[in-house]
């Protein structure tokens, strides 16, 4: 019978003044008590709501049913049946809007944590499975991932698993894409992903870095080499703002911040401690990525930490529990209130950002109320840095260098129903095709191709056959 407690089982984290000392991982993590406690609040329900609203349909009820009964490494296998990156998942994918905010206990409750549960059970098996991990390209056919993210993670532990010789190639020199240098340290270690890259490198997949398709190599010249090629690269370009000035000195993009703080090479290094005698930083957004702008901030010792946003804290699209943690950390919210130009001093630095007030009006087409101006409510902020952290998009180089490559009006790459692109052989997904998106979708993209790209070289045999 299940435990009936309307309450979680509570998890060990860093406070807010001690957490922003540091980049280490706030939440501690389920002790095994802890996991089987948590994992006896399930009411196992037949219609699995939680299920249903899982983007990879994770066997959620039967891997916590695993848990409930200490069977650890039998809850793993269950999730990988499904997921390719559940340490990955488990940490950073919004559960309170996908799997626990369907739960059934979390009607007159609080759902159960099947996020910690399952970080709890891909830690358990990274820290106690030893078993050999042997090569598994057993084809001779060779499939090409562009990009090492989510999506291409997803593609290459799919293909690797079904046999295809794998190549990734990242255009970084660090393997990862996003999960590596655009999600801060404190939400998803490194060593995490190091383990699951290393894993794969067991496995036979080849990492190539520092290749930008379309500039060192031509999707054309991959065609000669490759059966078959998967696009995962992602929407790594940030969005600009239209904002006078914004090409000042002290000004950056949410992407180019983030690799400094995550990133450990002589470059960055030294473009941190430049960000460090900052004062005063200013980021302009209000979604996850300025939330984890604003976290780093504060990291690195940036004494004053400010998020400008141009509707109120109840429309903010970040997770709730994000905005809750930076709040906790010191950052300040100027809410109501629009960019208008950056000011610069007699050296070409940034040292003030002059802003408008705002009211918010009738809902626009996304729901939210739509912000107006408050005409003559000018004023100036004092700042020494400023980060734009407003989305972003895909690079256009892909289809500059490959005109027959289909693109829709945002330049997102468009697919067919299987994921296969305008040329035959080729296939997309993650926010290549979708803009941006969590990282538990476009991994459910890159496992979704991959299949797609295993029955397109069958189909391709028997043709030829």
């Amino acid at each position: 019978m299940a435990d009936l407690s309307q309450k979680r089982v509570s998890v060990s984290k860093q406070v807010g003044s001690q957490r922003v000392l540091n980049f280490e991982e706030i939440e501690i993590g389920y002790t095994k008590e802890q996991a089987m406690e948590e994992a006896k609040r399930c009411l196992q329900c037949k219609t699995k709501p939680c299920v249903r609203n899982c983007p990879v349909h994770v066997h959620i009820p039967e891997f916590i049913a695993k848990v409930a009964n200490g069977c650890f490494e039998e809850a793993y296998q269950l999730i990988r049946q499904s997921s390719s990156l559940p340490e990955v998942c488990g940490r950073v994918c919004p559960q309170e809007k996908q799997c626990e905010g369907h739960c059934v206990r979390g009607i007159k409750g609080e759902s159960i944590a099947i996020g910690r549960l399952e970080r709890f059970v891909a830690d358990y098996h990274l820290l106690h499975t030893q078993a050999s991990i042997v090569e598994n390209n057993t084809s001779q056919h060779k499939v090409a991932i562009i990009g090492s993210g989510p999506a291409g993670l997803g593609c290459a532990q799919t293909l690797i698993d079904l046999g295809y010789q794998v190549t990734v190639l990242e255009a970084m020199h660090t393997i990862g894409g996003v999960l590596m240098y655009g999600i801060p340290q404190y939400r998803l270690p490194k060593t995490i992903l190091e383990q699951r890259i290393l894993h794969l490198k067991q496995q036979g997949v080849v990492f190539q870095t520092g290749i930008q398709v379309g500039k060192d190599i031509s999707i054309d010249e991959m065609r000669k080499e490759y059966t078959a090629i998967f696009i995962g690269c992602g929407a790594g370009i940030s969005n600009h703002l239209t904002l006078s000035n914004e090409h000042i000195q002290g000004i950056y993009d949410a992407n180019s911040f983030l690799k400094i703080c995550n990133l450990d090479d002589d470059n960055m290094r030294k473009k941190r401690l430049e960000l460090q005698s900052k004062h005063h930083m200013v980021i302009i957004g209000g979604g996850n990525v300025a939330m984890d702008v604003s976290r780093c901030a504060k990291r690195l010792g940036i004494e004053e930490v400010s998020i400008v946003y141009r509707r109120s804290m109840d429309e903010l699209p970040a997770r709730k529990e994000e905005i809750t943690e930076a709040i906790e950390e010191g950052i300040s919210f100027c809410l109501l209130t629009n960019p208008l130009q950056a000011i610069a001093n007699d050296k070409g630095e940034i040292q003030a950002l002059e802003c408008i007030q705002m009211e918010l009006g009738d809902p626009d087409e996304s729901g939210r109320r739509r912000p107006q101006v408050v005409e003559g409510s000018n004023f100036i902020m004092k700042v020494d840095a400023l980060v734009v952290a407003i989305g972003s998009s895909v690079d256009p180089l892909l289809k500059l260098t490959t005109p027959e490559l289909e693109v829709n009006e945002k330049g997102n790459i468009v697919t067919n129903e299987n994921l296969q692109t305008s040329i035959p052989g080729i296939f997309a997904g993650g926010d290549a095709v979708t803009g941006p998106e969590t990282v538990v979708k476009a991994m459910g993209a890159g496992i979704q191709a991959a299949h797609q790209i295993d029955l397109y070289i069958k189909q391709s045999i028997d043709t030829k056959g």
